[in-house]
């Protein structure tokens, strides 16, 4: 069976630093009802676990929103109330529309590998971390890596709806580069490497923790 998910890509002519990114979203959550849950992904005073169809990003250096599948529809909330000025941390900045690119992405399993590229991936939270820290064998590093990336991706496709019909086959094929920020006042580890896949994905959506405010954004590795 073949999936075809919609996207859109809303890129700002307002730039913004990384750290910027979670007020940023926060500045466009204040412009919409609260019921709107894709917009924040609460429900309640829990998560809606599920994968995030509404993500806030940062694309050569531009505030960028990205949306999937039911997201794309909601986001006219947003336009709808036709005021882009916007508070970003302590300053007040009118925003403007440098660009909106909607498309469709066949997301499947496929014979032949993709190659991507992956930017500041929380793979590693909860035990992981440990484990990860205390595997040695570099080797075994990478095939926990691999695993965890391999699970980010199942995930992807249970949130959209998508059932594979093949096996998931997925390789690093460059040395991951670690990357040590602050983040929700807890230090945080991320990694930026390239890898294949036979899965089809959409560009510029996140993969693993954190992927409404920009971690783990995935593009295709000629972009890089």
């Amino acid at each position: 069976m073949e999936y075809s998910v919609r996207t859109l890509v809303i890129k700002f002519e307002n730039l913004i630093e990384t750290y910027e990114i979670p007020a940023f979203r926060g500045a466009v959550l204040s412009k919409v009802p609260p019921e709107l849950v894709l917009f924040h992904n609460h429900v309640g005073d829990g998560f809606r676990m599920s994968y995030p169809l509404i993500q806030y990003k940062r694309l050569a250096r531009k505030a960028t929103i990205v949306c999937l599948g039911e997201g794309t529809d909601d986001i006219g909330a947003f336009f709808e109330n036709a005021d882009f000025n916007l508070r970003i941390g302590r300053r007040m900045e009118s925003f403007s529309i440098h660009s909106i690119n909607a498309n469709r992405t066949i997301v499947q399993a496929w014979d032949q590998p993709f190659r991507y590229h992956l930017n500041k991936w929380i793979g590693l939270h909860g035990d992981n971390y440990p484990r990860y820290m205390h595997t040695e064998s570099e080797v075994e590093r990478l095939q926990m890596l691999e695993s965890i990336l391999k699970g980010n991706i199942l995930s992807l496709c249970k949130g959209l709806g998508i059932f594979l019909e093949r096996e998931v086959s997925l390789s690093i094929v460059s040395r991951p580069q670690t990357n040590v920020f602050k983040f929700k006042e807890q230090w945080m580890t991320g990694f930026d490497f390239d890898f294949t896949c036979n899965v089809s994905l959409p560009p510029y959506i996140g993969l693993g923790k954190s992927v409404s405010v920009g971690f783990g954004m995935v593009t295709p590795a000629r972009e890089n």
